[in-house]
């Protein structure tokens, strides 16, 4: 298992972004979280393993049919255990 830290840049809030994130990250057994940032991008932690959390970096660059994905940044940090996946509210 390891943990990353995501940004997720361009259309994405307003669209369903966390919520299907949420989808996603139950289907695949993900763990974490995702929230909105101040600045209009979407910020996730994810920990899972290498292959499966992979999998939902290729889905963030799509994200739900209303989005417009322009960057997501990845970045390995260290290791963070939780329970499930959890939208954050602001």
């Amino acid at each position: 298992m390891f943990t990353i830290h995501l940004l997720i840049k361009g259309k994405v809030q307003g669209v369903f972004y966390r919520a299907t994130a949420r989808s996603v990250a139950n289907r695949l057994g993900i763990t974490g979280w995702i929230r909105n940032t101040d600045d209009g991008n979407v910020e996730a932690v994810i920990s899972g393993n290498r292959e499966i959390t992979q999998h939902f970096i290729d889905w963030c660059w799509q994200g739900p049919e209303k989005a417009l994905v322009t960057d997501v940044q990845v970045m390995e940090i260290a290791e963070q255990k939780f329970s499930d996946f959890k939208v954050m509210r602001n």
